[in-house]
């Protein structure tokens, strides 16, 4: 058994539409939808959050080497590949 959790809007016309892709192709499933009314999400500020209110304009794009190296990643170990 699998469990998708979607969040969804039912529209004014109170139509609730979902496309929910899944891994299954040509099968017959049995899906059982729980609907339950959630707090809408609220954006908060970045002030609210912690950060200092110029924090993102400061370090958006704050990357200063180029070009970017990827180090020696070291000794790690082979595994078979799993069928």
């Amino acid at each position: 058994m699998h469990q998708i959790v979607v969040r969804s809007h039912v529209g004014s016309d109170g139509i609730l539409q979902m496309k929910i892709p899944t891994e299954f192709k040509d099968a017959d499933l049995q899906v059982t939808v729980t609907i339950e009314t959630v707090t809408p999400t609220v954006n908060k500020t970045p002030e609210e959050l912690g950060y200092p209110s110029d924090f993102f304009e400061r370090t958006a794009g704050a990357f200063q080497d180029e070009p970017l190296i990827r180090e020696d990643q070291g000794e790690y170990e082979i595994r078979e590949e799993l069928a």
